[in-house]
């Protein structure tokens, strides 16, 4: 066990903008002492739903990639080649969202929490209904693949900052012994916004036949415009957090930058609840992305696929929820730990699963890898981040490492098996030797940082 007062967890420390003397300030919103309140209901409820909206439009581009980019944009690259540029401009997404932590991060720390939820909201579903409408690379040639990485990097951008804000939003009103179900809502909103995706996905690819390649494919994407209003309708009712709120009271404008902040006091912060977060993010791009191609291709019917991808999805969204209640009971660490230890011994056997090229071995892989244990470790994963920040850098710094893990863990996953898979002449092993390595790096990285629950915000 490490050293308690050799971590990094600086939740217990003075804040930074707080000279000496300085009296405490009152916030206009007191944190709840329940989350079965009213106002508590609707911030849990604008955290839910704004995270599946902003999730619908992310992974529904991550599904199409799977089955209709590498068809429509690369199809002239021959099929194994295509399949790996349509993952590239998956991963660019991905690579964008640190930067959207960044930026959003900046903000959200300095001028407040809602207010840049609202503008990540109208970045996604702008540049997702573009492309459903983006013309083919038939059509327009090369300038089609490029405007679509270009719409790719603002949707990363927009969900870099979606997390953080929606994470904290629930984090910070909420009671301390609590934090850890409160901050799931936006969590559960990952796997609930993909199960929209797929459902919507699979029932348009079902009533399109021949046509969901030539057109059905766009529906998706343009029912994201509907989707925008509802969030923005529910979003621009929820009050700003007390936390920030104390902050803004007591903080004078010399404050630093939060990115240098966070980089200049709180580094090893970042980079232990990074590789934390890499198993989770793993799961979801072994499993989700990359096992639905593969799926697809050793025969599966597409449809099948798909409606056990969204059955997993479900049981991501219990289990999320179950495993953020568990950890606020008995501890993040523990919860981490036990999933991570868990997901590390079933790795190899689930990507055999994944590639034997049957559904019920598909099936069997996504309920168990992406819907129970994605869901363990997804269900404490933004508690934890969060609890490892003070108020004044917490939504840079919590986005930075949860953003940086989905740019490795997801987004360069899929790429990453590929490649493996080519390696090893079409043999799995190495990917199961991937995935293992990165769970057991994420249960040491967990077990480096004191127990968040137990710190006051």
């Amino acid at each position: 066990m490490p050293n308690p007062k050799s971590t990094l967890t600086p939740l217990d420390r003075p804040h930074p903008a707080v000279g000496p003397g300085t009296e405490p300030a009152t916030a206009s919103v007191k944190a709840s002492d329940s989350l079965n309140t009213k106002n508590m209901r609707r911030i849990l409820g604008s955290s839910l739903v704004g995270s599946i909206i902003e999730y619908y439009d992310f992974i529904l581009y991550a599904t199409a990639a799977s089955l209709v980019f590498d068809k429509v944009f690369f199809a002239n690259l021959g099929p194994g080649f295509a399949l790996f540029a349509s993952f590239a401009t998956l991963a660019v997404g991905y690579v964008a969202r640190p930067l959207g932590g960044i930026i959003f991060g900046h903000f959200g720390d300095r001028i407040g929490r809602k207010h840049v939820l609202v503008l990540s909201m109208l970045l996604m579903g702008g540049s997702t209904v573009l492309i459903g409408v983006l013309p083919t690379t038939a059509q327009i040639g090369i300038a089609a693949p490029v405007v679509l990485v270009l719409l790719r990097v603002v949707q990363g951008i927009a969900v870099g900052g979606e997390w953080g804000g929606a994470t904290l939003m629930a984090l910070e009103h909420a009671p301390a012994k609590k934090r850890g179900l409160a901050a799931s809502f936006a969590n559960a909103g990952g796997p609930a916004g993909g199960l929209l995706a797929t459902l919507v996905v699979s029932a348009v690819s079902a009533s399109t036949g021949d046509q969901f390649l030539v057109w059905g494919w766009r529906l998706p994407f343009l029912f994201s415009a509907l989707l925008i209003v509802v969030g923005l309708v529910i979003r621009l009712k929820v009050a700003e957090t007390p936390a920030f709120q104390e902050l803004s009271a007591k903080a004078d404008q010399t404050r630093r930058t939060p990115l240098v902040e966070v980089l200049r006091s709180h580094p090893r912060a970042v980079v232990v609840t990074l590789v934390a977060t890499l198993g989770f993010y793993c799961c979801q791009g072994l499993l989700t992305v990359w096992g639905v191609s593969v799926a697809v291709a050793s025969g599966v019917d597409r449809s099948e696929v798909l409606n056990w991808k969204g059955a997993a999805a479900v049981v991501t969204v219990a289990v999320c929820f179950y495993s953020a209640r568990l950890s606020d009971r008995i501890g993040r660490r523990a919860v981490l730990t036990g999933a991570g230890i868990a997901a590390a011994v079933l790795a190899y056997p689930l990507i055999m699963l994944v590639s034997n090229g049957t559904l019920w071995g598909f099936a069997t892989a996504v309920v168990i890898g992406n819907g129970l244990l994605q869901g363990a470790l997804g269900g404490p994963i933004g508690a934890y981040i969060s609890e490892q920040f003070p108020t004044d850098v917490r939504y840079t710094g919590a986005s930075l490492s949860y953003q940086g893990a989905s740019m490795i863990g997801a987004g360069f996953t899929p790429m990453i098996a590929t490649g493996l898979v080519l390696a090893g002449s079409g043999s799995m092993w190495l990917v199961g030797v991937f995935w293992v390595a990165v769970l057991l790096a994420g249960v040491w990285a967990v077990r480096l940082t004191r127990e968040g629950s137990e710190l006051a915000l």
